[in-house]
């Protein structure tokens, strides 16, 4: 198993796998429709995507978390 200290990253590493997977497969398909080529096109675009968008969520993800914070009432 993964150290509790690698959370965050590990967080941010499989959240935008999987968004970067799913948005580049869609984004492509409604781009170019169902291709000839369209795998190794999803691909190129998923990598690129991925590359992009693991930053993106390590630095913004904890930003995000306290404005959820601050939205959400508080159980009592």
């Amino acid at each position: 198993m993964i150290d509790p200290k690698y959370r965050r990253l590990t967080f941010a590493f499989f959240m935008s796998l999987f968004m970067s997977f799913i948005m580049s497969m869609v984004i492509t398909f409604i781009n170019l429709g169902f291709i000839d080529g369209f795998i190794l096109k999803w691909m190129e675009a998923f990598v690129k995507a991925f590359v992009c968008a693991f930053p993106i969520v390590f630095f913004v993800a904890p930003m995000v978390q306290k404005i959820t914070n601050k939205l959400i009432k508080e159980e009592k």
